[in-house]
């Protein structure tokens, strides 16, 4: 299968500059160059081609190569950053021989050098991906209930006034724990509330003898006997 190459980006204005021997460990200075007189300026490409990528340097009329730079890796040996800009880059050249330099790599504005930074984290980051192979799809929990399988739900139900409902109790739930319910059959054997002394039946009087004055004078109390009674007894009555 034919591979073809990809630019990934472009920037039509680079320079280049000659880099001093490293004195100390610390890394490459920007500043210990010659930065106003560089030693060549042109075009930048970066080139992927399948899992290669290439950075080349070429002339900005007629697209000769200048220099290229094979990148295995970033951040890496091919291409670094400078300790006091970001700017500025020490890259890596190398030719159909094997033989390599270093050169120093200057944008223009930061911008340009951003979009180069982004460029590669893109490109490796892809890279790793293709690398690792499709994600394994994640593992769906199964939230339904098995066959026979029951849940319990307590409610809370407030009123309008805030207070809570709560369950009525079964008979016998409110009594002590030594007390019994009563029998079933407890109920019809009561007896009835007494009535209320308004409704109190007056006590039966007993009926006094015949012979008793008492008695004549609670007969003649009847309008009715008033005319039968003798004279006599008439005349007790009035006094």
């Amino acid at each position: 299968m034919d591979t073809y190459e990809s630019v990934i980006l472009v920037k039509n204005e680079v320079f280049v500059f000659k880099v001093p021997p490293k004195t100390t460990n610390r890394g490459y200075r920007a500043a210990d160059w010659n930065l106003q007189e560089p030693q060549w300026t042109g075009r930048m490409r970066l080139v992927s081609k399948g899992e290669e990528l290439v950075m080349k340097l070429e002339d900005k009329a007629s697209g000769q190569l200048f220099a290229k730079c094979p990148i295995d890796k970033y951040p890496g040996v091919a291409l670094e950053s400078v300790t006091d800009s970001s700017r500025y880059f020490v890259v890596k050249i190398q030719d159909d021989n094997g033989r390599s330099a270093y050169i120093g790599l200057g944008f223009g504005d930061r911008s340009d050098s951003f979009d180069l930074n982004v460029a590669l984290q893109d490109h490796f980051k892809w890279l790793r991906k293709e690398q690792e192979g499709p994600a394994a799809p994640a593992q769906q929990l199964d939230l339904g209930f098995k066959d026979g399988e029951t849940i319990k739900i307590n409610m809370k139900i407030t009123k309008k006034d805030g207070s809570d409902t709560k369950p009525r109790r079964g008979v016998g739930a409110g009594l002590g724990g030594g007390l019994l319910p009563p029998p079933p059959g407890a109920g019809g054997s009561r007896l009835p509330p007494p009535p209320s002394p308004q409704h109190a039946p007056s006590p039966a009087v007993p009926a006094a003898p015949a012979s008793s004055e008492w008695g004549d004078y609670n007969s003649a109390s009847a309008p009715s006997q008033q005319a039968t009674t003798p004279a006599s007894q008439q005349n007790w009555v009035q006094f």
